[in-house]
């Protein structure tokens, strides 16, 4: 199959005939085939089965935005809750003046640049790294019909910029650190003042003033490369753009939002609104928390399954239980449960299962 193929990413069939495909699946899994599904809570799959199982991608279009949304969005209420209050710790952050760091005659020298408009405005942020990736999320949507996908992209995408937002205000009312353009915020005539411990006497505009002390870290970089960088990773799951087949094509694909993050950053540096140490920070900032929210809702990109939100995959575990019956589904349940308590997090029970079998096999033999 060619790179460019993304007819998997989009298998269409009748509802009725994905019901019976599934149907007949489920009741003619062999004990092998189950013994490599052994818990509910390990949705993600070794590569021996990974043509089997994605043969089981059946239920998309049984999952949509109607027919689910609602008990999907309901088992995620405290986020959506959560989500409005970092909202609301935003709003103060950004109001509140920031620290207002002494600032010397000496220190000018790196402070006199010209004050200039943005050439990326405040606006247009929003637009890339929140409007766009959601954009992007509905048309694959309206594809797939998969509204876990929807769902958990959008979450983790809202997080990942919120987060930023909150550490990056916290931390440029923390720091105040003048912008590059300072002087000229500070005295629009050209004409310095300094008190008798040589600190500045500003007679500028206020609120240019309090907009000049946000300098650490770079907001415009930080929100970019939340969203942007939250999208690379979206993208290159679906892609699988680390499949080991050497697509190099792929990559330019996902580096395409990452472009558009880093040229957003320089914009900050051309305008002299930032130094370059801000642009960094933030830079790293963003991408740090869009890798954090991303792997909370998806597998890693360079996993088998990367493809998909770790919802899904469970949702069609609980199917197959269901549908093999009472026994099979405590069975299932048990095993769960004590890879659970071994490990404490999703999909390390299987893999662990195999690490143990292949260390009793070298203790027998070192016998």
């Amino acid at each position: 199959m060619a790179w460019w193929d993304l007819r998997p990413l989009f298998r269409f069939q009748s509802i009725t005939t994905r019901f019976q495909d599934l149907s007949r699946r489920m009741l003619g899994f062999s004990a092998t085939t189950s013994a490599h599904f052994s818990s509910i809570n390990s949705p993600l799959i070794d590569k021996k089965n990974e043509e089997e199982f994605g043969q089981r991608e059946v239920q998309l279009d049984s999952h949509t935005m109607s027919s689910h949304g609602y008990a999907v969005a309901r088992i995620h209420m405290h986020d959506w809750i959560m989500l409005l209050l970092l909202v609301l710790i935003e709003i103060p952050l950004y109001m509140i003046h920031p620290f207002y760091r002494f600032v010397g005659k000496e220190m000018m020298t790196d402070l006199k640049y010209p004050l200039k408009s943005n050439t990326v405005p405040v606006w247009a942020v929003p637009m890339l790294a929140m409007v766009l990736p959601i954009v992007i999320f509905t048309v694959l949507y309206l594809r797939r019909r998969d509204i876990y996908d929807l769902h958990h992209a959008i979450l983790g995408l809202l997080f990942s910029i919120l987060v930023t937002a909150v550490i990056t205000d916290a931390i440029k009312d923390a720091v105040g650190r003048p912008r590059p353009d300072f002087f000229w915020r500070c005295f629009p005539d050209g004409k310095d003042v300094y008190d008798k411990w040589g600190d500045v006497i500003c007679h500028g505009d206020k609120s240019v003033i309090k907009e000049g002390h946000k300098s650490f870290p770079s907001g415009h970089t930080s929100w970019s490369f939340a969203g942007l960088g939250f999208l690379s990773l979206y993208l290159s799951g679906k892609l699988k753009a680390f499949d080991r087949k050497g697509h190099v094509a792929k990559l330019c694909i996902i580096f395409l939002p990452l472009l558009a993050a880093s040229l957003v950053a320089v914009s900050r540096v051309d305008d002299y609104w930032h130094h370059w140490q801000d642009v960094f920070a933030g830079g790293l900032i963003g991408l740090v928390v869009a890798t954090f929210c991303y792997l909370q809702f998806f597998p890693p990109p360079y996993h088998p399954e990367g493809w998909g939100p770790y919802a899904y995959f469970k949702m069609l575990e609980e199917s197959r239980v269901t549908a093999q019956g009472p026994n099979a589904q405590n069975g299932a349940q048990s095993e769960n449960q004590e890879g659970q308590s071994q490990h404490g997090c999703i999909g390390l029970s299987l893999a662990e299962n195999q690490t143990s079998t292949l260390e009793d096999e070298l203790e027998s033999g070192r016998r």
